[in-house]
């Protein structure tokens, strides 16, 4: 197997040598007024498209909605302060689920005086997930609604699911 170092900077149909000067200059058009009769509120169907679909061009009502369909809702992209949010609020659920892992372990030589391992296990897997099993409802629960809400809800289980096995057990040491 051969390789030619040229052929590696190429495009199969790149023939033609590379232009040797800048690309002339077109002479600038006047800009015309758009045509009010090609520009509709729903886009043209392209024959070429499959069924079902349609051309979607700019100033068109459809750009932005999956399919053009009138009853989807526009997502607007979320902000640089809402993004930072869950970003933090994230890894604090993060950090949280691997507080519950530390100070359960900890915490299952006196469990097991009181509770079986069968009755300590589930709990406690329960435990580790419920951070992220949180942040996930709060996701899904919120979407559509005000930001605002949506930072509520994952500020309240900051608060709610604070790891105090490991708060307790970890900070002293035993």
């Amino acid at each position: 197997m051969t390789s030619d170092s040229d052929e590696a900077l190429s495009w199969d149909g790149d023939e033609g040598g590379a232009p040797t000067g800048p690309a002339p200059k077109k002479p600038a058009q006047p800009r015309s007024e758009p045509d009010t009769a090609a520009h509709t509120d729903r886009p043209t169907d392209d024959p070429a498209l499959p069924e079902g679909w349609n051309a979607v061009g700019k100033g068109s009502a459809a750009v932005g909605r999956v399919g053009g369909g009138d009853d989807d809702e526009e997502h607007q992209p979320l902000s640089t302060a809402m993004l930072l949010i869950l970003g933090i609020v994230g890894g604090v659920y993060l950090l949280y689920s691997v507080g519950w892992v530390v100070g359960g372990l900890r915490l299952k030589p006196l469990a097991n005086f009181f509770v079986a391992d069968a009755m300590f296990l589930p709990w406690f897997v329960l435990a580790v997930a419920a951070p992220l099993l949180w942040f996930l409802a709060s996701w899904v629960l919120t979407r559509g609604r005000a930001g605002w809400i949506r930072v509520s809800a994952l500020l309240l289980g900051v608060v709610l699911l604070v790891p105090w096995p490991f708060v307790t057990v970890g900070a002293i040491g035993l």
